[in-house]
């Protein structure tokens, strides 16, 4: 087992900058890549940003390249999402899942899953 909690969330305004955490727990050994999803009102959960935990090689979805950047800590077996010039349509439950095999971009691959946080970007 996997625990996955997010947290970092909030409401900002257009341009402005959130940092968001996945604290895992348990049998994270297990798992070696992390995810970051998000899910917009009437909107399918779509893939955000991933890291890799060995090589700390990263992914991002084309809509947050450049904004975003995901980084882990090994030592505190936490994942960050720094989110930089937020924009009305990143607002969004933002969840963070553990990788069980396959391919980083698609949610079925990933087996924990945290409980989500919300990120409104309102002006």
């Amino acid at each position: 087992q996997v625990q996955l909690v997010e947290s970092g969330g909030g409401l900002v305004h257009p341009g402005d900058s959130l940092r968001l955490s996945c604290a895992a727990s348990g049998r994270t050994f297990s798992r070696h890549a992390t995810g970051w999803f998000r899910q917009a009102p009437g909107k399918e959960r779509e893939f955000v940003a991933a890291i890799f935990w060995s090589v700390s090689i990263t992914y991002y979805a084309d809509s947050v390249k450049g904004r975003f950047t995901v980084s882990r800590d090994n030592a505190k077996n936490t994942v960050y999402l720094q989110m930089n010039s937020l924009k009305s349509e990143d607002t969004a439950v933002y969840y963070c899942a553990a990788l069980r095999s396959g391919t980083y971009y698609e949610k079925s691959n990933y087996d924990y899953w945290g409980q989500g946080t919300q990120v409104t970007v309102s002006s």
